[in-house]
């Protein structure tokens, strides 16, 4: 249906939609309206995309002919792709969703769509025709997940049924116009090879976190926003033994692992219908009575990050979970911060000392100043003392300059030492696969 070439024209126009579409736009919602009032909600669903699309064809040249309206062929194709796009996808976000290229779409009111393409931001052409349009697809998008967006709940996190997620904020908190950002689903499941020969890491980083999943360390795996967090948790559960039994906790589900068991949970908010909010925190205590041999929670961001320690602690090791930090040393003080919320009479040393007892490994990554995302350090946690948190930088990515197109260069540099973690990889017998990794055998 067009997919390739609509991609390609939201991309590539530069110029504004009414230069060209001015008779579409001053009939559309004629047309619309009949073609809507035509179509019962209940036969859309029934319907193939093809067979909407000729329904849809037959009904607006009729309206064109009864209105004796001034559309071509052209306009009139361009109207039939807009009527299919509004009924089954995303309205003018479609071509968006449509091209691989695009990792990240963002939404700033009816007149302002940018999206992310190989790290860069980049303003399209499309125009939503009002508020009132955009406004609707932001209700149709987070009631198919259950969840209300009005005055009351202005802010929702949803996910589109392909597992891209998305945030919507509206009026009057947006005061532009709604706003709806969204991340698109990867289906691309990278391993870590695939990874290291695309640049992300090395291949001793990469012989490093293979032995580090399957020595079953805690890990925590940190960096800013669209830095690559999730894709790098993705890649890693592939050392995960298929034997295992694995219960994921998402705030919007997006892991997919290939494991043949997994159990998959995802919070709720308070809806309409009245049922009540489940948050992290309490489906990680019921993961807790699941018999998990691995918990993933796909964000550690308040609470529950006391019951994730808990869990690490009483011989649910080997676990993974990601968050928002700016280096390792962050990403420790945001769990103090985390552990402190769930439980503030405990003495900071005290949490120091069970934070350092119970993650192992912090991997950081990196959205670099030229798009590119890195895996930038591989840091194990060894202890506290004097109250301090003891590290050591296994993996560093060494920034060198710059090439002519801007490109950062460098290179990835192993400490060439044994981890504090060998008599672990001795015990998995690991312990020549982690001599390889740090470039010692």
């Amino acid at each position: 249906m067009f997919k390739s070439s609509r991609a390609k024209e939201a991309m590539n126009n530069t110029q504004p939609l009414t230069s060209h579409l001015d008779p579409i736009r001053e009939h559309y919602q004629l047309i619309h309206s009949k073609v809507v009032n035509a179509i019962e909600a209940s036969t859309v669903v029934k319907l193939t995309s093809s067979e909407l699309e000729s329904r849809i064809l037959s009904l607006v040249t009729d309206v064109v002919a009864t209105y004796q309206l001034p559309l071509g062929h052209r306009e009139v194709a361009k109207v039939v792709q807009q009527l299919v796009d509004e009924l089954l996808g995303l309205g003018p976000l479609q071509p968006l969703i449509d091209d691989p290229s695009v990792s990240d779409i963002m939404v700033n009111g009816p007149n302002e769509v940018y999206v992310e393409k190989l790290g860069r931001l980049h303003k399209t052409a499309i125009e939503f025709r009002s508020e009132e349009q955009l406004l609707n697809l932001a209700r149709r998008i987070v009631s198919k997940v259950g969840r209300r967006i009005d005055e009351s709940s202005p802010l929702v996190d949803a996910r589109l049924e392909d597992g891209s997620r998305v945030n919507v904020m509206i009026p009057p908190l947006a005061l532009d116009g709604t706003c709806i950002s969204i991340r698109k689903f990867n289906h691309e499941k990278l391993s870590l090879s695939q990874m290291a020969q695309n640049d992300v890491m090395s291949e001793g980083m990469m012989r490093l976190l293979d032995v580090i999943v399957r020595c079953r360390l805690n890990v925590l795996i940190a960096g800013g926003t669209g830095a690559g967090k999730t894709t790098l948790l993705n890649a890693m559960s592939f050392s995960i033994s298929p034997h295992e039994r694995i219960i994921t906790i998402e705030d919007a589900a997006e892991l997919k692992l290939q494991q043949p068991h997994v159990v998959r949970a995802e919070t709720r908010c308070e809806n309409v219908e009245g049922l009540r909010a489940i948050t992290q925190r309490e489906l990680v205590r019921n993961a807790l009575r699941m018999r998990p041999d691995r918990i993933i929670l796909g964000e550690v961001r308040g609470e529950e990050a006391f019951e994730m320690m808990q869990a690490m602690n009483t011989g649910h090791d080997g676990s993974l979970s990601t968050l928002h930090a700016n280096s390792p040393t962050d990403a420790l003080v945001r769990v103090e911060n985390m552990l402190m919320m769930a439980q503030s009479t405990l003495p900071l040393f005290a949490l120091r000392r069970q934070i350092a007892d119970t993650i192992d490994v912090i991997v950081q990554v990196e959205r670099m100043r030229d798009g590119k995302r890195r895996v930038v350090t591989i840091t194990e946690v060894i202890g506290i003392e004097a109250e301090q948190y003891v590290t050591q930088d296994l993996y560093h990515f060494d920034i060198a300059g710059e090439d002519h197109q801007g490109k950062v260069q460098g290179e990835y540099v192993s400490a060439r030492c044994l981890p504090s973690f060998m008599a672990k990889a001795q015990y998995y017998q690991l312990d020549s696969q982690l001599r390889l990794a740090m470039g010692l055998a």
